[in-house]
């Protein structure tokens, strides 16, 4: 269970390489190499290059390699429980009000440690909300979470698309 959650966390935290990158958009030995090629292959070796030789943390820190630490990182990717096929798992510890699929969901929100419990607490309790219906989808789970975090005055800084 754990390397399961694990693996999709991994999963779900890769997919951001395609997002711009910590640095910048042309941080790193990886993005000079292939610098105009496009393509999944192209994007994988630029980062795998850039995360094994350490190049683009060092370009950050030193302002060299074409790396910047001006803007603002973005995300384009999809909230981990849409990647993931956790929806049995989560369902089941949200209907407890505790669990390694609830904590993973809360971490993946940007849920603080001091909060997760009270995250769990109203998960618990807005249950029939969140998973309405048997046929319910990862999407429609992820949205009623968002509009029941909205609605906490304690949960609702961490409402917003992940």
């Amino acid at each position: 269970m754990k390397k399961l959650l694990l693996g999709t966390l991994l999963v779900a935290v890769s997919s951001a390489a395609l997002a711009e990158a910590p640095g910048g958009p042309n941080c790193g030995w990886g993005n000079m190499l292939f610098k105009g090629q496009r393509g999944t292959a192209s994007h994988f070796v630029a980062s795998t290059t850039n995360g094994t030789s350490g190049n683009a943390t060092f370009g950050m820190t030193s302002g060299t390699n074409g790396c910047s630490t001006n803007g603002t990182l973005t995300y384009g990717g999809k909230p981990m429980l849409i990647v993931s096929n956790m929806m049995d798992e989560l369902s089941e510890d949200m209907a407890k009000g505790q669990g390694e699929a609830l904590t993973t969901y809360a971490v993946v929100l940007g849920v603080a440690p001091q909060d997760r419990a009270h995250f769990n607490e109203a998960a618990h309790a807005h249950f029939n909300e969140i998973f309405s219906s048997a046929s319910v989808s990862a999407a429609d789970v992820h949205a009623a979470t968002l509009a029941m975090m909205q609605k906490d005055a304690r949960l609702a800084k961490y409402a917003h698309e992940a």
